[in-house]
């Protein structure tokens, strides 16, 4: 069996890794378009908890969600080193107020577990990548807002011009 034939086998999976604090959380690269420098969120009114208001991204009014709040950590001042990733939902763009982000893992497919099997009634984690330094959560975008925060937000983008 030749090298492309093992990889074929491997089934590899590519993950953006982005960090807040000690966890670690995994996008499928596929759904992130880009990663930028944070910049001045500009509120949104009622909007869901979980946003944190809006930024144009080259002409696009795209929602700021709170990573944070997702994962029930405390808030905290942005920094200057903090990074917002541009990725797409179902719906829409949307930028995840991130920490750090690390780049680019590749992960064989077949070794994801479940999410279910750990974190029973946790619909926004998909799988777990276990690394010699940790676990990292793999997130899933399409099940990222619960179904009121989606309809929220949407009602909430309208007068922002944002779709």
């Amino acid at each position: 069996m030749g090298q492309e034939e093992a990889w074929e086998d491997n089934d590899m999976e590519e993950y953006v890794v982005i960090g807040l604090d000690e966890l670690r959380i995994a996008l499928r690269l596929s759904a992130v378009e880009r990663v930028i420098r944070a910049v001045y969120v500009s509120p949104l009114p009622d909007a869901p908890d979980i946003v944190s208001g809006v930024v144009n991204v080259q002409g696009r009014v795209v929602p700021v969600v709170n990573m944070r709040r997702r994962f029930r950590l405390a808030d905290r001042p942005v920094t200057l080193t903090d990074r917002l990733v541009i990725a797409r939902t179902n719906q829409r763009p949307v930028a995840l107020m991130a920490d750090t982000v690390s780049g680019v893992l590749e992960y064989p497919a077949p070794d994801i577990i479940d999410a279910a099997r750990i974190f029973p009634g946790l619909a926004y984690v998909d799988g777990v990548a276990k690394l010699e330094d940790g676990l990292i959560l793999i997130h899933d975008l399409g099940r990222f807002l619960s179904l009121d925060e989606a309809s929220a937000l949407e009602r909430a983008m309208m007068p922002a011009g944002g779709r």
